[in-house]
């Protein structure tokens, strides 16, 4: 059985390495939850590349219900098709469209599925899809069949920590939470996305980085994206590393609510 070991774009510890590979042993969901900027989302992608699998991702809002995932039935296209003669209605399976899950319950090879941001759905989704991610199997009553998962797909479920989920959803889950980076490990990960950096740069960035994280009374925390955003910034605009300490240069990529400028005393 295929074991994921990291990948060139991709750093993660230990424990979320470990995590992961049970999920895939246990063929069961992997919920991974943390702040907005961990790495939450694009760790399917990394599983994906790194295991040679196709990935499939389920955008949740908070709109979406569980059933989109595995299949619709167009009741408005077979009515009209009744109506004006296009084919024969009779064949409800013509009718049948697949979701995220479902096409990955019906594919030749099996899948990663990422169903990302689950805790922006209504409470009662998680608890919608407890028995199809437990059986890997969803019934179409409208064809009186069951359709069961060719291949298991290896399922990781995003969280950002916005909504509690329910105890019998986790119960059949593997469950990891990502911790944010400290610097040795943050190092790793922008060595990865900007290579070859001044280390009086670096240094000066993550000082003033850490700095703002470690304040209180910010309502939105700097993330490891915006991060990288930020460095790639002072980099082409030629910023030296003693004005990244004097100032604090584009404030607006690192905080995004006027309140933490406020609260980050920055001086332009």
């Amino acid at each position: 059985m295929s074991t994921f070991s990291g990948s060139s774009r991709y750093i993660a510890d230990e424990g979320l390495l470990a995590d992961v590979n049970a999920a895939i042993v246990l063929g069961r969901p992997l919920v991974v939850k943390g702040e907005h900027g961990t790495g939450k989302t694009v760790l399917a992608a990394a599983v994906a590349e790194a295991l040679g699998m196709p990935l499939l991702t389920w955008s949740i809002k908070s709109t979406t219900k569980a059933i989109e995932g595995l299949y619709s039935y167009d009741v408005v296209q077979r009515l009209n098709d009744s109506r004006f003669g296009e084919g024969d209605v009779r064949d409800i399976r013509r009718y049948i469209k697949f979701g995220i899950l479902g096409r990955s319950f019906v594919a030749a090879e099996r899948h990663v599925v990422l169903i990302d941001e689950v805790d922006k759905a209504d409470l009662e989704f998680p608890n919608d899809l407890l028995r199809e991610l437990d059986e890997m199997a969803f019934h179409i009553p409208e064809l009186d069949e069951t359709v069961r998962a060719a291949n298991r797909p290896v399922v990781i479920i995003t969280s950002n920590a916005e909504k509690e989920l329910p105890d019998a959803f986790l119960r059949r889950c593997v469950f990891h939470y990502i911790a944010f980076p400290d610097r040795e490990r943050m190092r790793k990960i922008v060595d990865v996305h900007l290579p070859d950096l001044s280390e009086k740069l670096v240094e000066a960035a993550f000082s003033r980085f850490y700095g703002l994280r470690k304040l209180e009374g910010l309502r939105k925390k700097p993330s490891t994206s915006e991060l990288i955003d930020w460095l790639t910034v002072l980099v082409r605009a030629g910023i030296a590393p003693e004005d990244v300490m004097q100032r604090l240069p584009f404030p607006g990529i690192l905080l995004k609510q006027e309140a933490d400028l406020d609260v980050a005393k920055v001086r332009r």
